[in-house]
């Protein structure tokens, strides 16, 4: 949590960590989060120590009613995830069920996300209500139409994505899956170049945790920049635009009070964003 403040993210969209961070709540030199509770999977087909799995998946809407409680108006399922029986990527869930539960998220006031490096999963998740596609490589022409009918945003993960070629390296027994992964990291950026230019909503995000460090959310803007953002857009993505979509607050009276000062136009620099001359976390200064 220091690591990310000290980089320039003060308000995180905490989905899916595997302990409880609400202890860092009391902390003013810790970003604010906005928590989904844990990943909700099924056994053997997520990170182990890393979700909630679910033997009955039918038991999908109950846990996802209990997550919801748990957590800040989010909720996050895994959506696909290799299946060593298949020896590739492959959904968790059917329709019936995605839509049970994006229905049990909403009856509890939350939004619901899903973790999704493949196609074959995203059709039901996306035609099933959900509010947010996390990664999204495997998204087609008439998939991004779809979310862009239903309005739902996509956060791409980009510096993830980057560590596809090593997970693909790993699983020497599943050479459809490897195959797969390095087919889907080649298109990433023609993928994410589509999506925005269909109008997709994307906002920036690390995935910080798993394969990825903490503190490297200027790596994720300006992997943006490299796929051809504009500099104004890659920041909005991660600071106001962020903000306002997740209903935390900017600079408004009363607001909690986190910035950061640079000393040069990051709209001209980028870069300059790696060496703030001062942060601001919750009114205390951190840098």
């Amino acid at each position: 949590a220091y690591a990310d403040a000290k980089a320039g993210a003060l308000l995180i969209r905490e989905v899916g960590s595997p302990l409880d961070t609400h202890p860092l709540d009391d902390d003013p030199l810790c970003p604010r989060f906005i928590r989904s509770g844990r990943h909700i999977a099924r056994p053997k087909r997520y990170m182990r120590g890393y979700s909630v799995d679910l033997v009955d998946p039918s038991d999908l809407p109950a846990e996802v009613a209990r997550q919801a409680a748990d957590g800040d108006g989010w909720v996050k399922i895994v959506g696909d995830w290799i299946d060593r029986d298949v020896g590739d990527l492959a959904p968790l869930w059917d329709r019936t069920t995605l839509e049970a539960a994006a229905a049990a998220a909403h009856a509890a006031g939350a939004r619901i996300t899903a973790h999704v490096f493949g196609t074959d999963a995203l059709g039901d998740i996306i035609d099933a209500g959900f509010d947010c596609i996390e990664h999204g490589t495997g998204l087609t022409p008439d998939l991004i139409d779809a979310l862009v009918d239903r309005s739902i945003t996509l956060v791409p993960t980009v510096i993830q994505v980057d560590n596809f070629p090593g997970i693909a390296d790993g699983a020497d027994r599943f050479p459809v899956y490897q195959a797969n992964m390095r087919s889907l990291h080649a298109s990433a950026g023609t993928v994410f170049a589509a999506a925005r230019e269909a109008g997709v909503q994307m906002f920036t995000g690390t995935d910080a945790g798993g394969f990825i460090t903490h503190g490297r959310i200027v790596d994720e803007i300006e992997a943006l920049v490299g796929l051809g953002w504009g500099p104004v857009d890659a920041l909005a993505a991660a600071s106001v635009d962020a903000r306002r979509w997740l209903g935390a607050g900017g600079l408004a009276e009363g607001d909690r009070a986190d910035f950061l000062v640079v000393s040069d136009d990051p709209r001209e620099s980028i870069t300059t964003l790696r060496s703030p001359t001062v942060i601001m976390c919750s009114g205390l200064r951190i840098v």
